[in-house]
């Protein structure tokens, strides 16, 4: 099964932009024939895209049945092609670092980040910026994923060790190239605790590079080095 990750450049704070990028880069994954593409940490809304303003942040929330969550979902059915992406979930009065899978028109599994780097220090006691607390492996078309956002795999790897073809890794890291190339090998190891083939999804903006891998056995059987926008095709 090929999965397509995808380097790409949000805008913060700009929802619609970032709706035709994900349109943009869906397009092109499947031109590449794959079956599924990721977006990395946060991408919908961006992942400065918070102020830690608690009612300014509540009204920049999505919830799941919103109207930019719905677009995507439809898109994943008129392209035809499953679409895993970042946002800032609102849900009643709460607040999540979450990632979304849309399948075939429909939301089938989101993912809520489980440890607090997302956040402003700030806010780490804040009643209202939550984390979740669920790890599942899901079943996706004949194979079994699992979620991780960004510092859950630094954290909590032991959370993420029941079997599955693959684990989806979409993150929001600003090293510089010259940082990353050193910094890659760390998070190949990091991820080989796993047990797992990891694909790990990074975005650009104006503080963040992008970069994807496809790391397996604490090695990087494929990269899209830092820089340049752009999909890495992977098979699981």
């Amino acid at each position: 099964m090929r999965i397509a990750l995808a380097a790409a450049r949000f805008a913060n704070g700009d929802v619609e932009c970032n709706l035709k990028q994900i349109e943009r880069w869906a397009r092109a994954a499947k031109r590449g024939e794959a079956a599924l593409v990721c977006f990395g940490e946060a991408f919908l809304q961006g992942f400065d895209a918070l102020s830690w303003n608690y009612e300014a942040d509540l009204a920049r929330g999505l919830s799941a049945d919103s109207e930019a969550i719905r677009k995507i979902s439809a898109l994943s059915r008129e392209i035809g092609i499953d679409i895993s992406f970042g946002f800032i979930e609102r849900d009643g009065d709460d607040l999540h670092s979450s990632c979304a899978l849309a399948e075939n028109g429909s939301i089938v599994h989101i993912y809520r980040r489980i440890t607090a780097g997302w956040k402003a220090r700030a806010c780490w006691e804040h009643p209202h910026y939550r984390e979740g607390d669920s790890v599942q492996v899901i079943d996706w078309r004949g194979k079994r994923l699992m979620f991780a956002l960004c510092g859950d795999l630094w954290e909590l790897p032991e959370r993420f060790t029941d079997d599955a073809d693959a684990l989806i890794w979409p993150v929001y890291i600003d090293y510089s190239p010259e940082e990353w190339a050193n910094a890659r090998l760390e998070y190949a190891l990091q991820a080989a605790r796993t047990g797992k083939h990891a694909l790990m999804i990074n975005s650009l903006d104006e503080n963040a590079f992008g970069a994807c891998c496809d790391f397996e056995s604490g090695s990087i059987r494929a990269e899209l080095p830092m820089g340049e926008e752009g999909l890495l095709l992977v098979e699981i």
